[in-house]
């Protein structure tokens, strides 16, 4: 009886250590444990039933005799020194992953203290350097230079607003003037047409608009009554939008729209060019084209109808009667 009442010690104090170690471990390895301690604990119960059935006899009620009490003792205690086994493994594995997170850290910290050493080393040059360039006499300070007239503008300001403003605007739609390519050397390979459209509009797919610009501009001029003219023109509007030039992708969406109006991307010609409008401070025109969409291309794919409503919404174009 002694001999059982010190194996419940032990059961208690191990319950105590693992229960700690658990909020410490691994929830995997934790989980393990805790089945090990539920089939533990209902051994104990089956035992304890067993003890005290029949008192200080060392009979139970089955007429086991004690030598199989001693048989359940040691069955629990080899799987006592299991679990004790497995805390002490998952303990030094806990160990070892707190000193790596120190060394980690160890290693931040250094890091840190480089980095901050060398920003005040830029600090302090950039410090050298603007007091060398003030002692110097180099910076100018406003309204220290000569006289000038109060509101004036050099004939250089003078020819950037005229630009500006050529750029940024149009009277109508027929005034858009047609853009010319710089380029003269060839672009296209010398295969189908089908093989050239392509080629061209490869050089979109991989962003390199300029050289789209060129290649699909040459396409047309070359290929001008194929089917595909109608596509190449408008990408060749798309290469101006995307770099937002207004005005030259506006001026090709009205080529498109004039010379290939029954070309699969007409809708889109024409949907573009009246947010080209818009964009270049034509509203009323811009929104007759938006508007028109639907009416003359009624058959127009899903996606032009709908961008086209976003459009009319987006620009507050309303119908008038």
């Amino acid at each position: 009886m002694n001999r059982f009442l010190i194996y419940l010690t032990r059961v208690s104090l191990i319950f105590t250590l693992i229960i700690f170690a658990s909020y410490r471990v691994h929830a995997q390895d934790t989980e393990l444990i805790l089945q090990e301690l539920q089939i533990l604990q209902k051994d104990i119960k089956t035992l304890e039933k067993a003890v005290y059935s029949q008192p200080g006899t060392g009979m139970s009620s089955s007429g086991k005799t004690s030598n199989s009490y001693d048989d359940v003792l040691t069955q629990h205690l080899l799987k006592l020194s299991d679990l004790e086994e497995q805390f002490k493994i998952l303990t030094n594995n806990f160990e070892e992953i707190n000193f790596k997170l120190d060394k980690l850290s160890s290693r931040i910290t250094k890091v840190q203290v480089d980095n901050q050493m060398r920003f005040q080393d830029l600090e302090r040059s950039g410090l050298d350097q603007g007091t060398s360039t003030v002692s110097s006499g180099i910076i100018k300070l406003p309204g220290s230079g000569e006289a000038q007239d109060l509101g004036g503008v050099s004939d250089s300001d003078i020819a950037s607003l005229e630009q500006v403003q050529k750029t940024q605007s149009v009277e109508s739609v027929g005034t858009v003037v047609t853009e010319t390519a710089q380029r003269t050397e060839k672009i296209l390979p010398e295969t189908s047409p089908e093989e050239q459209y392509k080629f061209a509009i490869s050089f979109l797919k991989v962003g390199d608009y300029e050289t789209a610009e060129f290649a699909l501009r040459e396409f047309v001029d070359v290929n001008s009554n194929h089917d595909l003219a109608g596509n190449a023109q408008f990408w060749y509007g798309e290469t101006f939008r995307i770099r937002q030039l207004y005005q030259d992708a506006a001026t090709a969406y009205l080529d498109g729209y004039q010379k290939y109006p029954k070309s699969k991307k007409a809708p889109r010609n024409l949907l573009e060019l009246g947010v080209m409008m818009v964009q270049l401070g034509e509203k009323t025109q811009g929104c007759k084209m938006i508007l028109g969409v639907k009416k003359q291309y009624p058959t127009a794919s899903q996606s032009v109808i709908q961008r086209a409503e976003y459009n009319k919404k987006k620009f507050g174009c309303e119908k008038k009667s």
